[in-house]
């Protein structure tokens, strides 16, 4: 991920960047991710009830591969210098396009589509995020999201 002074950030704007690296999702992430919201719904975490579904076997849910984009981002998308700190400022727009199979893999593509000076030193960034799952044409999921930059 490119990192630049916060005057060339508008250079990047629509332009694309290299995706990020391949992530496995199998069973054992889901399980926990299961665990940590309290979601055991029987399509995420019952191999065989969910072998008789139309997915025929697990799937990752799909706040599971929202909740990944925070790692995305930071392998796929341009970020200024001299950050102190950045934060997820929110998102304008999520879809869920694809479901998730178990042990497939997933990455992310970044790309800028605005920059604003919030106040001095504060930086808003709004990203699209296209993550996309090995060997399938339509994304898992898509979303612009936000993100806020304290620079120094």
């Amino acid at each position: 991920m490119p990192t630049v002074p916060k005057e060339e950030l508008s250079q990047y704007i629509d332009k694309p960047l290299d995706p990020s690296g391949w992530l496995l999702i199998d069973q054992d992430r889901i399980n926990q991710f299961a665990d940590a919201t309290l979601d055991h719904q029987f399509i995420h975490v019952d191999a065989e009830k969910a072998a008789e579904t139309p997915f025929g076997g697990t799937i990752a849910h799909g706040y599971l591969t929202m909740s990944l984009i925070s790692n995305f981002l930071a392998e796929c998308t341009v970020q200024p210098e001299n950050i102190v700190m950045g934060i997820n400022y929110g998102s304008d727009k999520m879809r869920f396009l694809t479901p998730v199979p178990v042990n497939s893999e997933v990455r992310a593509r970044g790309t800028l589509k605005s920059v604003t000076e919030k106040t001095p030193g504060q930086l808003l960034a709004k990203n699209e995020i296209v993550i996309e799952i090995k060997g399938e044409e339509k994304p898992a999921l898509v979303a612009e999201i936000l993100s806020m930059f304290i620079v120094q």
